[in-house]
């Protein structure tokens, strides 16, 4: 029988739609500002006499809050402030109150009920042009650059001179100035011919010093500018890494002038974690341990992480570290207990294989290598007169997470063990996975981008949707009358159909992609368009009313079917090879055209069918 549906297409309809009710309604709740507090390290937990310490603070400051929520496994707590500008001198209250083992960050706390939760329903993503978002602009350290550099190079020369055999003895840094001492003059001469045929990067000098003629070795002008560019690209490839492997939805991250680099990220619902992951600096040493008649000087004595056994001496000389890392992935041992697994590249290969196959039998330890931001507070002179500030400093922490025997020789890969919890295996191998940071960097400054100015977008853009609404409504009834309601009704529903997609697939809404939304709108009715023409056209050459609609539906789809694919693989193309605006216009609009060819075929046939299907109707309201 024509225009008849079978029930299971009308169950079908029906439950899409109430589905996309369901997902769609986690949008009406809008989020609570917030301040978020995290463990520096990925062991450490908030109690609730934390949480209960910082509420009375911000009571004591004056400050509304709605209360306070414990994380999962207490590695996070969440304080929800009644007033969006509070935030910032709340962040300043809760770190005063808790000091520098905690990191604090600004963030947008849920009101999604939990049923919808449960069920993973909860509101899109706004860009940072409509919810704003976080805005850290971090410093890098480039005294503490030139310095590691310093120390690799002060690495590979001592071991250039024991393998060429040239008697040498080690004396402190200066600056950016390496210095080994001699006791005699042609193993001096002989060093100075080795560097020099080697390596390009110093300006050699000689002195004296008591009994002992000294090496100078300083870094050129060109290799100290070197040094500083590398550390921005490197800690800016490794800070796009690691938003990355937060999952963050069209962030931003680029250099801004000599040593510093902004990161914007729309959306983020852990800011504490984000912060705490993007500014840290952990990498890993491998060295082997120290035997019993080594010398005092060429050892270091380090504790275990863990605390589980005493303190160990480990060699001076580093095998390799963590920068030779391609890829570490987290999971368990044959017993349970938490692992990395390791691969090195070609070169890291190289040196594991090198320093294993001559040590079967010795110890080698891994040494966890993280440095702290902390604030300290200094007298210094401002228009000239001496006052207290906070500046920022670091504190590095070295310490032992394994200490094994060399079985065997090691090549590109194989795993590290001696970790506390499966958190701080994820966290390392997620910071080896996206590279080491070449120095610390510092927080200068955090914010949130204007929630005015998004404020202004969002209601602009809910306004601009609502006009596009009404008109396409208006111009629908009055020209199709019956069959105009029906297409309204299609369109409402479409509405609701995208931001219920755009929901559950995480896409981020930009003010582009309203804009996208707009246009979704006035296109979706093209195909009701095309298919009420054609109704007309079939009841003007003399088809029964039936006919004339089943042959309306059956003849238009081609054509509206063509139209679509084309704008949707423009759609594709844009969120390809654009970025930014680009891609958030082209997510609403390829999203809007799989919704509105859903709507206006299906749904309103639908209406259709029930209305008019199966039916003697001698007039059609069209």
């Amino acid at each position: 029988m024509l225009n008849r549906y079978p029930l299971w297409k009308y169950l079908l309809i029906v439950a899409v739609l109430a589905l996309g009710l369901v997902y769609a309604t986690p949008n009406l709740y809008p989020d609570d500002p917030a301040i978020q507090i995290s463990g520096a390290s990925s062991t450490q937990t908030i109690e609730q006499r934390d949480l209960n310490r910082i509420d009375q603070a911000l009571r004591d400051a004056g400050i509304e809050t709605k209360g306070t929520e414990l994380g999962q496994q207490s590695r996070s707590g969440l304080v929800r402030l009644v007033n969006r500008g509070d935030q910032l001198p709340a962040q300043d209250v809760v770190r005063r109150a808790l000091g520098d083992q905690f990191v604090v960050a600004q963030n947008l706390a849920p009101t999604t009920p939990d049923w919808l939760m449960n069920i993973g329903a909860g509101p899109m993503k706004l860009g940072l042009d409509l919810s704003g978002g976080v805005h850290f602009l971090l410093e890098v350290d480039m005294d503490k650059a030139v310095e590691n550099r310093v120390n690799v190079y002060e690495s590979e020369l001592r071991s250039l001179l024991r393998n060429e055999r040239i008697r040498y003895r080690s004396l402190p840094n200066q600056g950016n100035t390496l210095q080994f001492g001699f006791t005699e003059a042609d193993q001096l001469s002989a060093a100075q011919r080795l560097i020099n045929r080697q390596y390009s990067q110093f300006q050699l000098s000689t002195g004296t010093r008591e009994d002992l003629q000294v090496l100078r070795l300083t870094l050129t002008d060109a290799e100290m500018t070197e040094i500083r560019e590398y550390s921005v690209r490197q800690n800016l490839t490794t800070v796009r890494n690691r938003v990355n492997e937060l999952g963050v939805a069209e962030p931003l991250v680029q250099r801004q002038g000599a040593n510093r680099i902004v990161v914007e990220l729309p959306g983020v619902q852990d800011t504490a974690e984000a912060k705490r992951i993007l500014g840290k600096t952990a990498n890993l040493e491998f060295r082997l341990a120290a035997e019993p008649d080594a010398a005092r000087a060429t050892i270091e004595t380090f504790e275990f992480r863990d605390g589980s056994r005493p303190p160990a001496d480990v060699e001076r000389s580093i095998i390799l570290t963590g920068d030779q890392v391609t890829d570490a992935q987290s999971n368990f041992d044959e017993n349970g207990r938490p692992q990395v697994n390791i691969r090195l590249d070609g070169h890291g290969g190289e040196l594991m294989t090198r320093a294993t196959r001559t040590n079967v039998g010795r110890g080698m330890a891994v040494l966890f290598i993280e440095q702290r931001q902390i604030t300290r507070t200094v007298q210094q002179e401002v228009d000239g007169v001496m006052q207290t500030v906070e500046v920022p400093a670091f504190v590095e922490d070295k310490s032992i997470i394994s200490l094994a025997t060399i079985q065997s020789t090691l090549g590109n890969q194989f795993r590290i063990t001696g970790l506390n919890s499966p958190a701080e295996a994820s966290e390392l191998a997620l910071l080896l996975r996206a590279g080491g940071l070449a120095a610390p960097m510092y927080f200068v400054e955090e914010r949130t981008i204007g929630p005015s100015l998004g404020a202004e977008n969002i209601a602009k853009g809910v306004t601009a949707t609502q006009v596009g609404f009404a008109l396409v409504l208006i111009f629908m009834i009055v020209v199709y009358r019956a069959f105009g309601v029906f297409a309204s009704i299609a369109l409402s529903f479409n509405l609701v159909l995208l931001l219920a997609l755009m929901s559950v697939l995480g896409a981020t809404l930009t003010l582009p992609g309203i804009a996208g939304i707009v246009l979704t709108l006035g296109m979706a009715v093209d195909a009701n368009v095309l298919i009420f023409s054609r109704i007309r056209e079939e009841i003007r050459a003399g088809n029964s009313i039936q006919r004339a609609v089943h042959e309306g539906y059956d003849k238009a789809f081609s054509a509206i079917v063509d139209g679509n694919l084309t704008t949707l693989l423009v759609g594709v193309i844009l969120f390809a090879m654009g970025s930014g605006p680009v891609k958030g216009f082209a997510v609403t609009l390829s999203l809007g055209i799989l919704t509105s060819m859903f709507s206006a075929i299906l749904v309103t046939r639908a209406m259709v069918n029930l209305s008019v299907g199966g039916r003697d109707v001698k007039k059609l309201w069209l």
